[in-house]
């Protein structure tokens, strides 16, 4: 897993695996899905801070998870 936050352009990219992306599906504005054959491959969120989405406030809980 990676986290990438642009603090520039306020995006946050969520990289669960190196899968080529087969669909993007769009939830509201700010938050499209990539998806890989085996699932979710990516999150992108625009305005991910003004939004509430960064910091992440519970990332150590969530590391774990993504292992």
């Amino acid at each position: 897993m990676r986290i990438r936050y642009d603090e520039d352009d306020d995006i946050l990219h969520i990289e669960f695996s190196h899968e080529p992306i087969v669909k993007d599906v769009s939830h509201g504005w700010n938050v499209n899905i990539g998806y890989g054959a085996g699932g979710i491959a990516e999150i992108t969120i625009l305005d991910a801070k003004a939004a509430g989405y960064w910091p992440l406030e519970n990332a150590k809980e969530l590391l774990p998870l993504a292992a």
